[in-house]
Formats: C-alpha cells, sequence, structure tokens
C-alpha cells in the first residue's frame, strides 16, 4: 500500500487554495470593474442630458430675445387669440373674422391712450413692467369677496396678447413675466401702447383701437372724444360680454371712473 508523502500532500493542499484564492480575487476584480462601468456609463447619461438642458434653455432664449426685438419694428400680424376666436366663430356657423387696421403710435387718438393709462395701468409710465401695489389692491379686493379683478399692467397684457396663449395656468403666468421684461427693456414705453391697443380685443371679431372706432362709432381711431375713448376701454375685461354700443349701468360707472382718471392724468405726456 502506497502512502503519500506529508510534504506533496500538503503541497497539492496549498496548491489548491491558491487557485482558489486567485479565481476569488479575479471575480472581484470584474465585478468592480463592471460597476464601474455600469457607475461611468450612469455618470456619462446625466452629462449628456445637462448638455440637452443647456442648449434647449439657450436656444429658447436667443429665440424669444430675438422675436420680441423683431417686433419692436414689425407689427404682429396676428396673434393666437385672433385665431383661436376664428375657429370659435366657425364652431358657431359664423364667418371667419378679423377685423384690425393698425394705427401708428401717433395716429392713435391721445384721448384713448390717456383712457387706457387712466382704466388699465394708472402707474404704466413709471414702472418696469409689474405694479406690485395694483397686485397687492387687486389680491384685498378678490380675498374680500368684491368682484374678480386683477393687477396686470398693460405691458403684461400685451406680453400674453402678442406672444402667449389665453389661460389662468402657472405655467403661461411665468412666460407672461418672462416676456415681460424682455419687453421692458427692449421696446419703449410708445411701442408698447402702440402694440397694446392695436391688438386688444375690443368685440366680436373686433381688435384693436381703429376697428373699434369704426364699429361702434363710425369714426376713425384718430379721432375719438374722451367719453369714446373710455367707453372702449371700459369694456376691456370682457368686450364679448359688455359693448360700446350698448353699455350697461356697470360699464357707464366704470366710463364716470376712467373720465375722472383721465383728467388727474392729464399733463401725462402722450
Amino acid at each position: 500500500m502506497h502512502i503519500p508523502h506529508p510534504l506533496k500532500t500538503i503541497n497539492t493542499v496549498k496548491g489548491s487554495e491558491i487557485s482558489d484564492c486567485i479565481f476569488i480575487f479575479a471575480a472581484m476584480a470584474k465585478r468592480r470593474v463592471s460597476k464601474s462601468k455600469s457607475s461611468g456609463s450612469g455618470t456619462g447619461k446625466f452629462k449628456r442630458f445637462l448638455q440637452i438642458t443647456k442648449k434647449v434653455i439657450l436656444w429658447f432664449f436667443v429665440s424669444t430675445v430675438l422675436w420680441v426685438l423683431a417686433y419692436r419694428f414689425i407689427d404682429p400680424p396676428i396673434t393666437y387669440l385672433m385665431v383661436q376666436r376664428g375657429f370659435e366663430r366657425k364652431w358657431e356657423d359664423k364667418e371667419w373674422k378679423v377685423d384690425q387696421n393698425w394705427l401708428g403710435y401717433e395716429e392713435i387718438s391721445t384721448n384713448l391712450k390717456r383712457a387706457a393709462i387712466a382704466g388699465e395701468d394708472a402707474r404704466f409710465m413709471s414702472h418696469w413692467g409689474f405694479d406690485l401695489k395694483a397686485m397687492e389692491k387687486a389680491y384685498e379686493k378678490n380675498h374680500q369677496g368684491a368682484r374678480l379683478r386683477g393687477g396686470s399692467t398693460i405691458t403684461q397684457q400685451t406680453a400674453k396678447n402678442v406672444f402667449l396663449w389665453p389661460g389662468r395656468s402657472y405655467i403661461r403666468k411665468a412666460f407672461e413675466a418672462y416676456f415681460t421684461a424682455l419687453i421692458e427693456i427692449l421696446w419703449s414705453k410708445e411701442r408698447i401702447l402702440e402694440v397694446y391697443l392695436n391688438v386688444i380685443e375690443t368685440g366680436d371679431g373686433i381688435y384693436g383701437a381703429d376697428a373699434a372706432a369704426r364699429e361702434f362709432f363710425n369714426k376713425s381711431g384718430s379721432a375719438l372724444t374722451k367719453r369714446q375713448a373710455a367707453l372702449i376701454i371700459a369694456v376691456l375685461p370682457n368686450p364679448l360680454r359688455w359693448s360700446p354700443a350698448k353699455p350697461t349701468r356697470y360699464i357707464y360707472l366704470k366710463q364716470n371712473r376712467i373720465l375722472r382718471n383721465m383728467a388727474v392724468l392729464k399733463n401725462l405726456d402722450l
């Protein structure tokens, strides 16, 4: 019977243990490399996401600045609201109607310019797009349960009418604030008032001062009297509900308030 030499047995066992250890270490190293690769892959994806996000933000900023800057010199051809109202009329089996005739700033009746500021934004010439006092007052009135009113300035309304869609969502409000800032930076006050008075909805399918003056008073937007100008501005919160052609008691009260404010602003250089 052959008995293996003790040293040889020991050496064989040691060799087996060493090979097992090598195998384990190799497996662990492979696992670490795999984890490292997966971690690196995740980091790479996040970096690519950041790069794409930066490009989108930069593209949005540049394109919107150029858009607003272009409208400093080019009259907006149409607005989202005009298109929406046109389709609403078609849905009601009415003809498509966008009645608008652009007037330059110097052509618009001074009475209408003063009425717009008196009725919509008394501090228009001095603020930078946002009237915090008007916002606070509107909040207090609404909180007290009075007739719902907004604190939007003429610049904010212009931003909404020209560049955005109607609505009350927080997203649209955020865009409105952004475009309001751009408009105040890139346009003059005269240009803001001119665009505002040419794109506002003043009746069913009627937009701007001149179309309203011709529709309701059979005259140009350059020749409006104080009372006529105040009446046009008085219906602006909802020109589809109210009309200068058939003023209600509430509209007459608003007209008188606007006329009083116009007297206070009589020295405003327009």
